[in-house]
């Protein structure tokens, strides 16, 4: 290809990106998803190609849903242990974020939401609410009918049921929440957590992070979610050798909304991503296997970052 082409596709990486990101809940699989499109790109007759954006958003939306449609990944979101991969504030992956819709559409908790809809559904939802594409353009996209496309977008707004938190969440006002976080944590009272909560919140961890298989933990209650929390803060040399050491905890934002992350040196071992309604936190995702951490890390590493909130542990 000449350079006029390869400029052409790189053009449009990041919204591609953004796109299967949001589809399949993981970047890794975003990023092999883009580079797939990229060698579609390559082998098109581009001649016969009218408008290079639509053709290259078909193709990375179909490509997308073919992998969820793949065997081994019914298999994999139906163990049990599928978590959505988390992205740190800034990641061009994340796409737009102008909107309630927007942001909403990239927090964890409707990523995992998501995972109740079919792929049609899940590919008209995010084409139509964080794309803003028109029901015309998605019955393209995926060669259904308009009316199919209207249906599809009603299911999926239906199924998801999602209350939207308007709230654009800066780093100034993550860090605050954090810090109100990680005093009631380190306490060592988990009232003060509790108070922190609703009263339906509920917490979901991937396990790693207490030397567990990669088994999803699920936390139902406000009074076990800050049991759970309360005792991942007490320290313990077990705890330093399965870090790899004593962790600092700073506040960031991930996936648009407040979070903890402890790290290492240079590396991220865990992330604690807390989500809001209102002035409480109504949902927490732990996440510490590596395999979830590999693109946030690499953000990390190329970022300048505020002093910690706590250093000993």
């Amino acid at each position: 290809m000449d350079t006029a082409t390869v400029a052409r596709f790189e053009a449009s990486r990041n919204r591609l990106a953004s796109i299967a990101y949001r589809l399949l809940g993981s970047a890794t699989d975003a990023e092999d998803t883009v580079q797939d499109a990229f060698l579609r790109w390559q082998a098109a007759d581009r001649e016969h190609v009218e408008t290079p954006e639509a053709w290259l958003t078909k193709i990375v939306t179909n490509l997308a849903l073919d992998r969820l449609r793949s065997a081994q990944a019914r298999r994999e979101r139906a163990v049990g242990t599928w978590m959505p991969e988390p992205l740190l504030d800034g990641d061009p992956m994340l796409g737009p974020a102008d909107t309630v819709e927007q942001r909403e559409s990239v927090t964890l908790a409707v990523l995992t939401l998501m995972e109740r809809l079919s792929p049609v559904e899940r590919a008209v939802y995010v084409l139509r609410e964080a794309f803003a594409y028109s029901h015309a353009e998605i019955a393209d996209i995926l060669d259904i009918t308009e009316s199919a496309s209207q249906q599809h977008a009603h299911r999926a707004r239906r199924r998801l049921g999602a209350e939207r938190n308007s709230r654009r969440i800066d780093h100034a006002s993550a860090r605050r929440i954090v810090e109100a976080f990680v005093a009631a944590a380190s306490s060592g009272r988990t009232e003060q957590l509790v108070a922190l909560l609703t009263d339906d919140a509920t917490g979901i961890s991937d396990g790693a992070g207490l030397g567990l298989a990669d088994k999803l933990i699920r936390y139902s209650t406000p009074e076990r979610i800050a049991g759970a929390v309360r005792a991942g803060f007490r320290p313990s040399p077990a705890k330093r050798r399965l870090a790899g050491g004593s962790p600092s905890f700073h506040a960031v934002v991930v996936n648009g909304c407040p979070a903890m992350l402890a790290t290492v040196g240079d590396r991220v071992r865990a992330v604690v991503i807390l989500e809001l309604r209102g002035e409480k936190i109504a949902g927490m995702h732990g996440i510490a296997a590596p395999h979830r951490l590999g693109r946030l890390t690499e953000r990390w590493q190329r970022l300048e970052h505020d002093l910690p909130l706590i250093t000993a542990w």
